[in-house]
């Protein structure tokens, strides 16, 4: 007789089966900033209608980058961030998972 499926591997498996995915995913964080673009007759020289920079602010090689980002990959990019984040999630889940699995196991073999 089959017994009943168990939550927690159901979930681990879930999350195991959704991280090929993440293939794509980005290291890093999203960065909006305004800034002035130094042109002399631009409508930002008054301070108030600046111009969006987007960057991704990462480590490569151990040191603080910041990566400037096309405006028209602003999105794709932001996607590609959060798959991180999920990727970063799904592994902490399937990490305590096993944990509680290997306690429970080990605790069974020394009853």
């Amino acid at each position: 007789m089959k017994s009943p499926p168990e939550p927690d591997l159901q979930l681990r498996g879930k999350l195991i089966r959704s991280l090929g995915a993440l293939r794509e995913m980005l290291p890093g964080s999203f960065v909006e900033r305004t800034r002035a673009c130094g042109r002399p007759n631009c409508h930002c020289t008054d301070g108030k209608r600046l111009h969006s920079q987007y960057q991704i602010s990462v480590l490569i090689d151990g040191k603080p980058r910041a990566l400037n980002i096309p405006a028209e990959w602003v999105e794709n990019v932001r996607q590609k961030i959060g798959m991180r984040r999920r990727f970063d999630a799904a592994a902490d889940t399937i990490c305590k998972i096993n944990l509680k699995r290997f306690l429970k196991e080990k605790e069974g073999r020394q009853a």
